[in-house]
């Protein structure tokens, strides 16, 4: 990654505004924490820390997309979240001073917010308050990893498929004349690798969706046509 200079603390303050971690802190203390890091940029493919690194920085997504991915004991690569501006990378981590357990992938050029794990933990040391609104963030983002791990525990790989990209839509998507559009350019391999399949099998139920008109390719993202028909796919036990 690459280092930027220019100290821009009122800005990332801003952004803190934005996470999940730090979004219900008072904006002095957002200041506070402004004030300890420094912004990296990334590029498409790069890596932010690897599985197994030591957790000496915590990570907050200012802009552009990460993967945490996990290689699991055969050797395939399962991708456990992507994460977009305002969300944490490493948090528990580096609160806990414990290896990052998966690796971090930036899927776009993105710029990260990065903090110093010591000298963030001597902050909450000092603002007991700090401490108490980042357990409310926390919480919420162990829901959604809970969450998630659910979803790719049931269900057929079609169902599964279908409720990812029913997901990413909800937060990313785009209403557009014939549907809803995700902008966002995810290979086939990686979208296996967030439902634990593989690309094969991926190509094999995209092309039948297009066929059947529910989800079609574009330049830069994907087109949900039919909603609805992708909704009852998802419920599929």
């Amino acid at each position: 990654m690459t280092a930027m200079s220019v100290s821009r603390t009122p800005e990332i303050a801003e952004w803190l505004a934005t996470s999940t971690l730090f979004g219900r802190l008072a904006a002095v203390d957002r200041t506070r924490i402004a004030g300890l890091a420094e912004l990296r940029s990334v590029r498409r493919g790069g890596t932010v820390f690897l599985e197994g690194d030591v957790s000496t920085h915590l990570f907050v997504v200012v802009s552009g997309r990460v993967k945490v991915v996990k290689t699991t004991p055969a050797g395939k690569e399962l991708i456990l979240e992507l994460f977009g501006p305002g969300d944490p990378l490493g948090a528990v981590a580096a609160y806990e001073g414990k290896p990052f357990p998966a690796t971090a992938v930036a899927t776009e050029s993105a710029i990260l917010m990065v903090l110093p794990r010591d000298a963030f933990l001597g902050l909450l040391e000092s603002q007991p308050a700090i401490v108490r609104g980042l357990l409310a963030g926390l919480t919420l983002r162990l829901v959604q990893l809970t969450n998630r791990l659910a979803d790719l525990a049931g269900g057929p790989v079609e169902a599964r498929l279908a409720r990812l990209l029913l997901k990413i839509s909800e937060e990313l998507g785009e209403a557009v004349p014939g549907g809803r559009l995700i902008p966002l350019r995810l290979t086939r391999q990686e979208l296996a690798d967030f439902v634990g399949t593989t690309a094969e099998t991926t190509i094999r139920i995209l092309g039948r969706w297009a066929r059947r008109g529910l989800v079609r390719t574009e330049r830069g993202g994907f087109l949900i046509a039919d909603g609805d028909a992708l909704e009852r796919i998802a419920r599929e036990a």
